[in-house]
């Protein structure tokens, strides 16, 4: 904690000495802008016909200047052309350029015009970003706009705020690590998770399979996902509010109001409520109403969920000494009834949980802090709580109360109402250096503490929450970039993980993980991209894994650190048919071997899970994603995806000779799924300026095993162990107005009522309807 506040006082006076040793300069401070007020990307710049360095998010600065007249030039394909004669007085100078778009350089924009989006998906790394703003009038979250993502699938056990599993490339649950603006959601708890934030807090998703750069501070094994926030520092509202079925609700607000000389004031704020009463189907060995002769459908009846959450920032932008510093706060809280275990035979009627989040946090950020150096800060400290309530001495199923326990008994195990902090911190720092316009080297850090202590007003003599339940991580990271020239780039890193644990009465112990990787690009032509890496990764356990969560997580305090070889290679390629078709293709291949490969299993009563190792397991996949656009009137595509994880340890505990699930396929983990959609748009509609989309999506998932294939858990053959086919079916409309100032969407999802299921065969909502209005302002 010293350490902390010594370094959190050293940066503090560092900034007040930077900021009282350029007070008396002469100074330029510009930003280039569209005209609807976002960030144009790296334009070009120009003051008396001197080339003036523009970052990736349109600043510029120009220190020492001259007292007088200057005439300032800017340019940036797709706009057109700005040209001024400014008056330089003594101090800052702030200018905000506003660049008009230029619509005969509309087809070219298509070409050459690079998005950060675009930039980002050219990357040496196997990537793909999203373009979250096209999302904004959806219903979406996070975890919807990623499962329609190649190699992508979320898998969550029911409704709105249920528990999830992200898998990636074969790779799932904690072995994908988020982040959200570089900055882990280790610590943000249940509030503030992929599958209850908004589509509209985020720019853009940038989703990395295999090896993971080196400025994401992670110990992931097989990807991660780094949220992009909108972050506009300009002055802007963004609302919108969605009802459909089940009762759900859904409300986001946007906004920020900056000032002229930078002072800016940031809001986020998001709310859900669902009742997710909607329909399951159990089998006729469940069905005692009938006697148990027939299958039917039932109500959910203790699924209700509801989180709210506020995220508010001020301090400054755009300053010579800070592009960004702000200090904010998140605030959320969240209540979530709890109808199943790990499976769907495990029913509660009563149980639930509740928990909050409070968090402090500190951003910063400079470009050229000394010519070349880009450096960036951030600290967070979740003081949040979380309970788990479990009081009614009653057994369940899913037509109400079957049983009356003793007193003493809860729906789960014993009586509980414990209440715990798990006392969470992460700090981030990075630096990366510029050696020339080619060369870069880049350090990160990345430390992160977990505390967790708690007391029950039930069992207030249970020394189990006594003991202590700590752990402490580092992960320094040293990477370098060389760009041989435009076609070619080069990444080298290494990564050193340290993890202290301790588990009171179970394990203390210190480890040391080193790993380290490499990734390469070449474009063979402008249109045609190659790119391939490698990483020997390693992962530690997670505070949930090792300690479980109370809930459904049971925990294994004796889990080994696992690693793994990733070896990505992958191509992308665009072209045109004509001058109006245009297509994007991009291909990936995969391979894996984790060792000590940590995997989530029953526990021996089924109504929990687990996280176990295994010796090895090796994967094999694919994926691909094709694109089609025909001027601004159409738009089509879709992704398939193959993974073959195989389970490669020999031995199994109390079992003599040769595993019998050696080399099987490993169970509860999809192996071929596909996404596909098309969008067709429409130009002023009712009126100018007014425009109407309509679009269609399709999902479809292949059965799977549940069990090991070898002991009977083949879906073809037992289709109670087996997650069978799925195929669904959603459409949309989006109807703009006034340049998309108002907005209004209908979807409808899972149109022919299928039976979609996910992890551990857990039913996910049918049919369902939904209303989206949405409202936009921007000052120009």
């Amino acid at each position: 904690m010293q350490i902390i506040k010594f370094c959190a006082l050293y940066l503090f006076l560092g900034l007040v000495w930077t900021a009282q040793a350029q007070q008396n300069e002469t100074s330029i401070l510009g930003k280039v802008l569209s005209a609807q007020g976002e960030a144009v990307h790296n334009p070009s710049v120009k003051l008396n016909g001197k080339s003036i360095p523009a970052d990736a998010a349109g600043n510029f600065v120009y220190l020492n200047s001259k007292e007088g007249t200057v005439t300032l030039n800017v340019s940036a394909v797709g706009y057109q052309t700005y040209s001024k004669t400014l008056t330089v007085r003594p101090g800052k100078n702030a200018v905000e350029v506003r660049l008009l778009p230029d619509e005969k350089a509309i087809e070219q924009v298509k070409v050459l015009g690079l998005t950060k989006v675009q930039e980002v998906n050219k990357l040496a790394f196997n990537v793909t970003a999203i373009d979250a703003t096209k999302l904004y009038n959806t219903t979406l979250d996070i975890a919807g706009a990623l499962n329609k993502t190649a190699g992508i699938k979320v898998r969550e056990s029911g409704g709105v705020g249920s528990n999830f599993n992200l898998s990636l490339n074969g790779f799932s649950g904690n072995h994908v690590r988020v982040f959200i603006d570089g900055i882990p959601m280790d610590n943000m708890g249940t509030a503030f998770q992929i599958n209850n934030i908004p589509i509209n807090l985020a720019d853009r998703v940038e989703v990395y399979k295999g090896v993971v750069p080196i400025w994401l501070g992670s110990d992931a094994l097989g990807g991660a996902i780094n949220i992009i926030s909108g972050n506009r520092s300009r002055t802007y509202v963004d609302a919108s509010y969605s009802y459909g079925s089940f009762n759900t609700h859904r409300s986001v607000i946007n906004t920020a109001v900056t000032s002229k000389n930078g002072f800016t004031i940031q809001l986020n704020a998001f709310q859900n409520y669902a009742d997710n009463n909607y329909k399951v189907s159990i089998p006729a060995y469940e069905n005692r109403l009938d006697n148990f002769q027939r299958a039917t459908k039932v109500k959910r009846f203790n699924d209700t969920y509801h989180n709210e959450t506020v995220i508010a920032n001020l301090g400054v932008v755009d300053k010579p000494y800070a592009d960004k510093l702000l200090v904010g706060v998140v605030l959320g809280k969240d209540y979530k009834e709890i109808q199943t275990g790990a499976r769907m035979q495990s029913v509660f009627g009563e149980r639930h949980r509740r928990g909050s989040l409070v968090m402090p946090t500190l951003k910063y950020s400079k470009t050229d802090l000394i010519k070349g150096l880009d450096v960036q800060v951030t600290a967070n400290l979740n003081l949040g709580w979380s309970q788990n309530i479990d009081t009614a001495n009653r057994r369940y199923d899913w037509f109400g109360v079957t049983t009356v326990l003793s007193p003493t008994s809860g729906e789960a195990q014993s009586k509980t109402r414990y209440k715990f902090r798990n006392n969470e911190g992460i700090v981030t720092s990075m630096a990366k250096y510029s050696i020339g316009q080619r060369q870069e080297i880049s350090l990160n850090n990345v430390f992160t503490t977990f505390n967790r202590k708690g007391s029950d007003p039930l069992n207030p003599t249970n020394a189990e929450y006594e003991k202590t339940k700590k752990t402490q991580k580092n992960i320094l990271g040293l990477g370098y970039i060389i760009k041989a020239n435009d076609q070619f780039d080069f990444t080298v890193f290494g990564k050193l993980l340290t993890q202290n644990l301790l588990a009171e009465g179970l394990r203390d112990e210190k480890m040391n993980r080193l790993g380290y990787g490499a990734a390469a690009s070449y474009f063979i032509n402008p249109q045609l991209q190659v790119k391939a890496s490698y990483e020997l990764t390693n992962r530690l356990a997670t505070n949930d894994e090792i300690f479980g969560d109370l809930e459904i997580q049971a925990p294994n305090p004796n889990l080994k650190p696992e690693s793994s070889n990733n070896v990505n290679a992958g191509l992308a390629y665009n072209f045109n048919l004509a001058s109006n078709h245009h297509f994007r293709v991009n291909s990936n291949l995969i391979y894996r071997y984790a060792h000590n490969f940590i995997f989530t299993r029953f526990e021996s009563n089924q109504a929990r899970i687990i996280a176990d190792n295994r010796d090895g397991v090796r994967t094999w996949g694919v994926d691909a994603d094709i694109r089609y656009s025909y001027k601004n009137f159409i738009s089509a595509g879709g992704n398939i995806t193959y993974q073959y994880l195989q389970n490669m340890q020999k031995i199994e505990p109390d079992y003599t000779g040769i595993s019998p699930v050696y080399k099987d396929q490993m169970p509860n983990i999809p192996y071929l799924f596909a996404n596909a959609d098309v969008s067709v748009f429409f130009r002023n509609v009712g009126r100018p300026d007014n425009n109407l989309n309509i679009g269609y999506n399709l999902m479809y998932m292949n059965k799977f095993y549940l069990y090991w294939p070898s002991r009977g858990g083949r879906a073809a053959e037992d289709e109670k162990r087996g997650i069978p086919n799925q195929l669904s079916h959603d459409i949309n409309m989006v109807y703009s107005l006034a340049k998309g100032k108002y907005n209004i969407a209908l979807e409808a999802r899972n149109i022919t009522d299928e039976l979609l299921v996910d992890n551990f065969s857990l039913q996910k909502p049918g049919r369902a309807f939904y209303v989206k209005l949405r409202y936009f302002f921007s000052k120009k």
